[in-house]
């Protein structure tokens, strides 16, 4: 048994969400206790500085060694507060801060097809909070820049959890998808356990858009008194426009095949700003923007099972912020024709599962069990994930 902490901020920067958990076994017998969870927003003036260098404004080298120590403090602080009233963590899983996400211009397999190098870049991934610090200020074996081993390999270096999702969430007769709903979209397609080789069959890829439009668009809407759409109550009082869902479907991330990844760098503010004007033509009342930004985000989702899946799945699991959107949730729902529940009631909590999943990636660092799975990522070869600071 090992006792690991779990941190991520995500896409949405809406603070460190933190997990404690019990860890037994390796692979096929793993088993994950949630001891402790919760999320520990960032202070107002550091989650700004955050979502402008996210934005890609300017910052001098030394603004980003400070704007990296600040956010390797958060989490420090995150890793100790989530131990209160427990023993002491063995080992700290942090995937820090994503300020920037570059996806490889072309796979492995291009370059081994002799493709000029000068057509050629490795994909680039830049999460700040470093795990020293991390592992300085707490006293505790930290592993982080989970991607770099990955991406170093040919791979996007995302998404990484799916491996996680599949020995704590799929099921030995019934293909199941993860979706994701953070502010990107991900999923993990799982095979039955019962076929063959069915970890080979696991699939993976970025969805596109899930919070990042809607929570953009609530705070340009309300000026920046709100943050998000509760429930998705103002989006479920509208009506989606659907040729402005059908337009913005055409957008070319939705075609390109697995593997693929994107970020804040595509569907960020200018891509928002792009969709306001787009809207214009329909006249349409805020609860009708959201509503329609909501069938956006569910019909690239639609589109990308039916499009790129070996097969629909039987039932689809949601976590991440966007699996408490209610109305996000049924028109996903209505669009898929399967069960659509959260993580939750598959015995994993929604809220944190990417937390949990990041202790598990550290706890397999630690045991020497690669993390990413080819097949996902696009890389050459399943690697180690993570570099190690301080000693176990």
């Amino acid at each position: 048994m090992t006792l690991v902490v779990g941190l991520i901020s995500g896409t949405s920067v809406d603070g460190i969400d933190a997990a404690l958990v019990n860890i037994t076994g390796r692979t096929e017998d793993i088993q994950v206790e949630l001891l402790a969870a919760n999320t520990y927003p960032y202070p107002t003036d550091l989650r700004s500085q955050i979502l402008a260098a996210c934005k890609g404004e300017a910052i001098s080298v030394p603004q980003l060694a400070a704007l990296d120590d600040a956010i390797a403090l958060c989490f420090a602080q995150a890793a100790q507060n989530i131990q209160a009233g427990h023993p002491a963590a063995e080992l700290i899983g942090s995937h820090g801060q994503t300020v920037f996400h570059r996806p490889p211009a072309l796979s492995h397999r291009d370059v081994a097809r002799n493709v000029s190098m000068t057509q050629y870049s490795l994909g680039y991934s830049l999460q700040l909070g470093r795990g020293a610090a991390i592992a300085q200020l707490t006293n505790t074996p930290t592993v982080s820049n989970f991607r770099a081993a990955d991406i170093a390999t040919g791979g996007h270096g995302a998404p990484l959890v799916p491996k996680v999702d599949a020995y704590l969430l799929s099921h030995l007769h019934e293909a199941r998808c993860v979706q994701n709903l953070g502010g990107i979209g991900n999923l993990a397609y799982l095979p039955p356990r019962s076929h063959v080789n069915w970890e080979e069959k696991v699939r993976g890829w970025d969805t596109g858009p899930a919070n990042t439009l809607l929570d953009l668009a609530v705070q340009h809407l309300t000026d920046g008194v709100q943050t998000y759409d509760r429930d998705g109550n103002w989006a479920a009082s509208g009506a989606p426009c659907h040729p402005l869902v059908e337009q913005w479907l055409n957008q070319d991330f939705f075609h390109l095949p697995p593997p693929k990844s994107t970020g804040r760098e595509l569907f960020g503010w200018e891509y928002l700003q792009q969709c306001l004007v787009d809207a214009q033509n329909y006249q349409l009342s805020a609860s009708d923007l959201l509503a329609t930004l909501t069938e956006f985000t569910v019909a690239s989702i639609v589109h990308s099972y039916r499009t790129f899946l070996p097969q629909m799945p039987a039932r689809v699991l949601l976590c991440g912020g966007g699996s408490r959107n209610l109305y996000l949730k049924q028109r996903l729902q209505f669009h898929l024709e399967v069960p659509v529940i959260t993580t939750d009631e598959a015995g994993l909590n929604a809220d944190f599962k990417e937390a949990i999943a990041f202790a598990v990636l550290a706890y397999w660092r630690q045991q020497g069990i690669p993390g990413n799975l080819p097949q996902v990522t696009g890389a050459k070869q399943a690697v180690l994930l993570g570099e190690v600071i301080g000693n176990w």
